[in-house]
């Protein structure tokens, strides 16, 4: 079938994207599903920090790429052997295949997907394949979801049936803010009633987490960032304290509002110095984790004697540690009940023909979550 998908030829170019546009709209072929491989109807797919570190060349991805990787849709066709969804269903994408059977899902640990990780660093599904032909020559798929197109062809271990009950361009944000922030706070962490929490870094993975943080119960929620309005925002969805990173003391001034330091001290921003930050500001015994992508050469340092010393951890957390077919329909419950309200995250919406602004506005952190709707 013919359609119209969003094409990275080539990351690093200058900003605003809006006058270089790394980003083409081009019309290409895309194949139909293979075995264990489902055809989806794209209805909304979030712009977020992780596509815009492959267009910026923070985190380098084969090229040419479909970009995207957060989204819903409505399945339209399914290949043979699919067993776990059929026509017409609703789905939210997963940004890493979980194949089931390697060593890391045996334990329950499927984040760490081996296969997974393989398929994706490729370029390809969980089968090897690619299925977007543009004039003759295949294009690698980002993430194994491709979310910026009409449509896409993905492994039927990359979605994850939902509800009809709740509204397909907010459950986008269940596709990788919500699993990666809420999932941070709750499978991570293990955020308990009355724990204290910092999140450092407040882009749409980090306002998730504060949610994850309020649905846990914690105590002190300690909301860090370099945007007044979004601590404003972090104090909507329940931030206890609200400190400006910029702030030369904001260390110290965070450790004496909360007794000399939080249980849990969670790094959002994808920053080695935002990550230095997380670590001064733990007490002793806590854990500081950190989910942010940062740049590939970044590095931080730290004395190993805390340690042992404090009793410290460090933990780092991918796609929240989900389970994806286990908690995303989890915290879409929350979100029904009214304990979870991811809707608040969502800035604005728009089209594929504006895909090159909206990551100029992210770049601004003018927007929380942008929604594209094909």
């Amino acid at each position: 079938m013919q359609m119209r998908s969003v094409i990275l030829r080539e990351s690093g170019l200058s900003k605003p994207y809006a006058q270089s546009k790394p980003l083409i709209i081009e019309t290409v072929e895309l194949t139909p599903p293979g075995s264990l491989e489902v055809l989806v109807k794209i209805k909304a797919a979030g712009v977020c920090h992780s596509d815009l570190s492959a267009i910026n060349g923070d985190r380098p991805r084969p090229l040419p790429v479909a970009l995207g990787h957060e989204a819903s849709g409505v399945v339209v066709e399914v290949g043979p052997g699919v067993d776990n969804v059929k026509e017409g269903d609703h789905v939210v994408m997963s940004f890493l295949p979980i194949c089931g059977h390697c060593s890391y899902c045996a334990e329950g640990r499927a984040s760490l997907c081996e296969p997974g990780y393989k398929a994706n660093a490729a370029g390809t599904l969980l089968s090897g394949s690619r299925h977007v032909r543009l004039k003759g020559y295949e294009v690698n798929h980002h993430s194994g979801v491709s979310a910026f197109s009409e449509y896409a062809v993905v492994s039927a271990n990359s979605v994850v049936k939902i509800t009809k009950e709740i509204d397909l361009a907010k459950a986008a944000l269940f596709g990788c803010a919500v699993v990666t922030g809420v999932g941070a706070v709750m499978n991570t962490c293990g955020v308990k009633p009355g724990d204290s929490v910092a999140v450092i870094g407040l882009g749409g993975v980090g306002l998730a987490a504060i949610l994850g943080a309020v649905a846990s119960g914690a105590g002190q929620i300690v909301a860090v960032d370099l945007v007044p309005a979004k601590l404003e925002l972090a104090k909507e969805l329940g931030a206890t304290r609200t400190f400006l990173a910029s702030d030369p003391d904001v260390a110290a001034a965070i450790k004496a509002a909360t007794g000399g330091g939080v249980d849990y001290a969670i790094e959002m921003a994808g920053s080695a110095k935002a990550f230095d930050l997380a670590y001064n500001i733990t007490k002793r015994g806590g854990t500081t984790a950190t989910a942010g992508l940062a740049n590939v050469n970044s590095k931080f340092e730290i004395s190993p004697l805390p340690l042992v010393g404090e009793e410290r951890t460090i933990k780092g957390s991918y796609m929240g540690s989900c389970v994806p077919s286990r908690d995303i329909p989890r915290y879409i419950d929350l979100f029904l009940q009214g304990k979870l309200p991811v809707d608040k995250l969502l800035s604005s919406t728009g089209s594929l023909d504006e895909i090159n602004e909206a990551f100029d506005r992210l770049d601004r952190a003018e927007v929380i979550r942008h929604l594209i709707l094909p």
